[in-house]
């Protein structure tokens, strides 16, 4: 069993610096991961970092901007920790040696971006996240943070009280990809889920093959609530044959969309009068396919991005990666014609319920970045939120594990029994399969009794080496089953998700995924590992992440059943409009022992000098 003080799983933006931040405060500290760290899809990310760097510009814009595009779903006190703290961690980056791109008298270049007020986005050509990931991994290297790289963690290892407000995180158990060993991780203070995003749920994504939303599913069936799971964004501008990303920097440099009747149809055809293509990215993706479902699309499948006008110059300076993503992929060179795009699956708003510091109601357990829900986004993320949300509440995760008073919270996690349940009419009953016997659950069971008939509290590191044991005996069965191989299965949810669960969702829709989903459930029963060997076996791995894949594209869908209005990202064909009456409120889901808890938490729009009244969002 290895021990650390603090142990991130994940080594993306989020993790790298969590990593550095609880090296700071003087704590042992290591990254637990699947992917070497410069791996991370967070090197995946181009359009930039918004911070309000400028004269002209405030941090008090920047929340607003926010709350804005989150359509009043956002917390305040998650929106201002992220618009008050970026700026001093992108000066951060500039002084660990990011290379930013620059003006002519030196200062760090910003460029507009879709829903802001002033041009804050700061960038590094269309290759920020490489750009941060690497400028970290340097840190990390410096440091001398211990890594333990493709290591892929697959469980949680947590004190089994009834109350999850009540449990502990004691540490991690991992499968190492090389030897084929599965191992404990004790962590002495905390552990921070960094695990990045879900794409793998859906078919058509921006995301790495690695993104299954693995923390996510750790934490909720720890009974760590996950909070708005039904909010995904649908990037405008991914190329059709892969979803490779065309970054919304090629929109905020210019960049015009094109139906295939050669209109400019975001401010013909009404969507955005006043920002057109750098309108918030639920609003463009909705007019791309509505363009598309009304007989305007290219091929009946997509739009056209052209950049052509903005001189070949210009976009090898700003853009120069598009260009070869076009190339490759598409086989179009964007300097002599206009590039095909269309939505496609690309951030989830929702995910592990935390409060600004990056807290769960589990003690000792963390999260940060995509896996988690603060709430910064609410309904909709706006372009360039998502990396400051990486450096500014890694960070903050980092140190509150470590040890550091950051004062008390004002986000509260947890708190089932004080708030709303939530009922939702459901056509079979969501979760009641049990997966993955031996159980693939986080919380241990059992354990010694008193004399008295009570449970004897177990160590931290006897709460690991259940959690261990019980992995173990996990792999083995999966090792030793001859059945339903994990690909089948993975292939007809996604398929599904993309079908029902997508930018336009209805309520018979909804519905057949959610029977799609079940089904897929009872055929996992029965699956098994058809490669045997211990050592680099993706098949393994794969199937352990399918199983996080059927439990989040459940959540997905039963917070988007449940959401009968029209918020941000999540559109409904029966409920047009917005509803705060009824709304201005997170969906929350609850483990339960496997059957889903639907309950809901007030949205906090009461800032530290000002309350957010909610109004018509309109660019």
């Amino acid at each position: 069993m290895y021990e650390h003080d603090v142990i991130v799983v994940g080594a993306g933006g989020a993790g790298l610096r969590a990593a550095i931040a609880a090296q700071e405060e003087g704590a042992d500290v290591a990254i637990v991961s699947k992917l070497h760290p410069v791996r991370s899809h967070t090197g995946a990310a181009e359009g930039g970092i918004n911070a309000a760097l400028r004269e002209g510009d405030s941090w008090e814009s920047h929340a607003y901007d926010t709350m804005k595009g989150s359509d009043y779903l956002g917390d305040a006190p998650a929106i201002e920790t992220l618009a008050q703290d970026s700026p001093e961690e992108v000066i951060q980056l500039e002084h660990w040696g990011m290379a930013f791109s620059r003006d002519d008298d030196g200062r760090v270049s910003q460029r507009p971006f879709g829903g802001l007020s002033f041009p804050r986005t700061t960038y590094a050509g269309a290759e920020t996240g490489h750009q941060l990931l690497h400028t970290m991994y340097e840190q990390l290297v410096k440091r001398g943070i211990e890594v333990y790289d493709e290591w892929y963690v697959s469980n949680l290892a947590v004190s089994d009280e009834e109350n999850p407000e009540e449990r502990t995180c004691h540490g991690v158990v991992a499968y190492d990809i090389q030897s084929g060993e599965v191992e404990g991780f004790r962590a002495r203070k905390g552990v921070v889920l960094a695990t990045g995003g879900l794409g793998q749920v859906y078919d058509h994504t921006t995301n790495a093959v690695a993104n299954t939303g693995d923390g996510v599913a750790m934490a909720y069936r720890a009974g760590v609530p996950i909070e708005d799971m039904e909010f995904i964004q649908f990037h405008p501008t991914t190329l059709p044959s892969t979803g490779v990303l065309i970054t919304e920097g090629v929109r905020g440099e210019g960049g015009i969309l094109y139906n295939s009747e050669g209109e400019r149809f975001m401010f013909e055809h009404g969507y955005a009068n006043n920002a057109g293509e750098l309108a918030s990215r639920d609003v463009v993706s909705r007019a791309e396919l509505t363009e598309v479902n009304e007989g305007r699309g290219i091929e009946d499948e997509y739009v056209h991005l052209d950049m052509r006008h903005l001189g070949e110059e210009r976009i090898v300076d700003r853009l120069e990666n598009i260009v070869h993503l076009s190339e490759d992929f598409e086989g179009v060179d964007p300097l002599e014609a206009p590039m095909p795009v269309k939505p496609g699956q690309h951030y989830a708003m929702g995910g592990v319920e935390t409060d600004e510091n990056g807290e769960t109601c589990v003690s000792g357990l963390y999260a940060a970045g995509e896996c988690a829900c603060a709430s910064v986004h609410g309904s909709n993320r706006l372009g360039g939120n998502a990396l400051p949300e990486l450096i500014v509440f890694g960070a903050r995760a980092g140190h509150h594990a470590a040890g550091r008073d950051l004062g008390e919270a004002k986000i509260e996690t947890g708190k089932r029994g004080e708030y709303e349940v939530g009922e939702v009419d459901t056509p079979v009953s969501p979760g009641e399969v049990g997966l993955g016997s031996p159980s693939g659950d986080a919380v241990a069971d059992g354990g010694e009794k008193a004399a008295d008939g009570g449970a004897v509290a177990a160590t931290g590191e006897e709460i690991v080496q259940r959690a261990l044991d019980r992995e173990r005996a996990r792999v083995d069965r999966l090792l030793n089953t001859d059945g339903v191989n994990h690909s089948e299965i993975r292939s007809d949810v996604q398929q599904s998700m993309t079908r029902y669960v997508n930018v336009f969702r209805e309520e018979g829709g909804l519905k057949e995924a959610l029977r799609d989903i079940r089904e897929a459930r009872e055929r996992y029963q029965e699956v098994g590992v058809s490669d045997p060997s211990r050592t680099f076996n993706t098949d393994l791995i794969h199937t352990i992440e399918t199983r996080n894949i059927l439990d989040l594209a459940e959540a997905i869908t039963l917070g988007a059943l449940a959401r009968d209005e029209f918020r941000g990202a999540h559109w409904r064909k029966e409920h047009q409009e917005r509803k705060d009456d009824s709304w201005l409120k997170h969906t929350m889901l609850s483990w339960n022992d496997g059957e889903p808890e639907l309950w809901f938490r007030p949205v906090i729009l009461e800032g530290e000098g000002k309350t957010y009244e909610p109004k018509v969002r309109s660019y």
